[in-house]
């Protein structure tokens, strides 16, 4: 006996259709092509979203590192003096201070420096 797609199939098909839309040339156009691409852009997505959690943080290491050096002191010895001292401020707000706030971020390094003697 033959089976019909009906319905199912064709909001199957609009589906991946609809999320491909964008796409350039039979990747819009053309159901398994189109297919392909939201299957492999959904993985690259996946991929991205823990990359650029990796590439933000490895940008702030740099920006800090960038700051402390400029007062005399490696990215890893203040990192160890406002551990030691006490101050839990993260990667992403010490970036910030380094660059938008340098005399706040030098009164840190001047704490981590004390912290360490």
């Amino acid at each position: 006996m033959r089976v019909k797609g009906g319905t199912v199939t064709r909001a199957r098909r609009k589906r991946i259709m609809k999320l491909a839309k964008g796409y350039t040339g039979s990747k819009h156009r053309l159901f398994k092509t189109a297919k392909d691409q939201v299957m492999k852009g959904g993985l690259y997505a996946f991929r991205d979203r823990k990359a650029n959690k990796r590439n933000f943080r490895q940008l702030w290491i740099t920006r800090i590192n960038a700051g402390a050096r400029m007062h005399g002191m490696s990215y890893s010895q203040l990192m160890h003096g406002l551990k030691l001292a006490n101050i839990d401020l993260n990667r992403k707000m010490l970036a910030d201070l380094a660059v938008n706030d340098m005399d706040a971020f030098k009164a840190l390094v001047d704490q981590a420096k004390a912290a360490l003697k």
